[in-house]
């Protein structure tokens, strides 16, 4: 995925992030019901969800001075990154009446605009927990994983994502001056290697920190925070792809500087992490009436992804959808000069970027066999709804680049106008886009939605 560098953004100015925990705001995690069904049946597990870091109120440790404001630092509180860490708090979250978050029994409901007293939230992130206090961590590989979407609220330009990265599962408490933790979504990580996290490693990202020119609330540092990824569900009513990203570290988030953070205007490819990705997206893949009309996006409906491997090791990744109480079997590739595939192994991913023209940097990181490899050493489980400051999400529901001929194979990702997605015309025009997961499920092949 081409995820922007400003994922979402805040205009009640003092809402950011911080490393110390706070005590003006009690935390308390919203519950979210799953079911695990990995013995034979599939139990009922009491979770909750947290909300990541980078949304909330951070303020110096003993007062509430911002440490953060619109998109500047307080160079008196943040001199430098161990000063800015040290010195300021996060605190507590009001989910629904701040940030448009609600749960209900096994359903998530993410809003992307929730007006508020202060001010104007844009978008959120969640990360399931295993406690109060540690993030659930999932070992993918040989295991299905299964939930319920509705996208039908989920407009050109607006992600409604559910994804896996593999974060640690303290969310790097105590390390450098992380005294905050998974209990306030600290730690966050993916393959994109993003620069507007504002703690990495337990320290802010103050050097080298530029405001950014499209989002008032937001900037990039100096430093990007890297780890593998593995995309389940990026989408919207128009258009939708899973895809795997490994990258060559392992062992959690990784703080990237320069050429290895791959940076969109430098070199994409000499980054530790594949951005691009192996997507399969039935649109781009030839199936333009699949999703939409095959799979009815105006209903819910179940998404069935399937790890096929043994240890570490990944050979396959399936989908399946159910809706209507008919299971729908995945779309065929449909690529000129490509053979039929119907799911996303190494040949399928080689074959699809010799006939795209794409640079094949999933091979060159290792493909499946490290995807694997981090699969098995565990992930957290990510859902977020967001928009595209920097590509406006054209690249999942468009045509991208948008100066390509769309009849040019891979280059339509979907049918929304190459005019849309412009974040300030979403955010002011169609405030009450809104993603629903719910009935998730994890567990053996074949055991979660028969």
């Amino acid at each position: 995925m081409y995820k922007s560098a400003v994922l979402a953004s805040l205009s009640l100015l003092s809402l950011v992030s911080g490393q110390q925990a706070g005590t003006s705001t009690s935390e308390t995690h919203p519950r979210l019901t799953w079911q695990d069904c990995s013995g034979g049946s599939c139990k009922n597990v009491n979770g909750e969800v947290v909300l990541d870091s980078n949304w909330r109120w951070a303020h110096v440790k003993d007062g509430y001075t911002n440490c953060y404001t619109g998109s500047e630092w307080n160079a008196t509180v943040c001199p430098d990154n161990a000063s800015c860490a040290k010195n300021c708090a996060i605190d507590g979250a009001d989910y629904g009446g701040t940030y448009g978050i609600s749960t209900s029994g096994n359903s998530l409901t993410l809003k992307l605009v929730q007006k508020h007293e202060y001010g104007t939230n844009v978008g959120s992130r969640v990360y399931l927990m295993e406690s109060s206090s540690k993030y659930k961590m999932f070992n993918l590989i040989n295991k299905e994983f299964t939930f319920d979407v509705d996208v039908s609220k989920v407009p050109c330009g607006v992600n409604g994502a559910l994804y896996f990265v593999e974060m640690t599962a303290d969310g790097g408490m105590n390390k450098g001056q992380n005294k905050a933790g998974a209990k306030y979504g600290t730690g966050y990580c993916d393959a994109q290697c993003p620069h507007d996290i504002k703690w990495i490693a337990g320290e802010g990202n103050v050097d080298g920190w530029q405001p950014s020119s499209d989002d008032e609330n937001a900037g990039v540092g100096k430093y990007g925070t890297c780890c593998p990824e593995m995309d389940i569900w990026e989408a919207n009513s128009m258009g939708a792809a899973y895809t795997p990203h490994p990258c060559s570290t392992s062992g959690g988030p990784y703080r990237c500087e320069g050429t290895e953070c791959g940076d969109v205007g430098g070199d994409r490819y000499a980054g530790v992490c594949d951005k691009d990705g192996c997507d399969y997206s039935h649109y781009r893949l030839g199936d333009q009436a699949y999703y939409g009309s095959t799979v009815n996006v105006q209903s819910k409906f179940t998404v069935v992804t399937q790890f096929l491997g043994s240890g570490s090791n990944l050979n396959e990744i399936r989908r399946l959808y159910k809706q209507g109480g008919s299971v729908i079997e995945n779309s065929v590739v449909a690529v000129d000069g490509v053979e039929a595939y119907d799911s996303i192994t190494d040949q399928m991913c080689e074959d699809v970027k010799v006939a795209f023209g794409d640079n094949n940097h999933f091979k060159q990181l290792g493909g499946l066999n490290e995807m694997g490899a981090s699969l098995a050493r565990g992930h957290v489980l990510v859902m977020s709804i967001w928009v595209d400051f920097y590509a406006h999400m054209l690249w999942l529901d468009s045509t991208y680049p948008t100066d390509a001929d769309p009849s040019k194979p891979g280059a339509a990702r979907g049918a929304c106008d190459t005019s849309s997605g412009d974040p300030v015309d979403v955010i002011a025009n169609q405030p009450d886009s809104t993603v629903t997961f719910s009935n998730i499920k994890f567990g053996a092949i074949g055991s979660t939605y028969k």
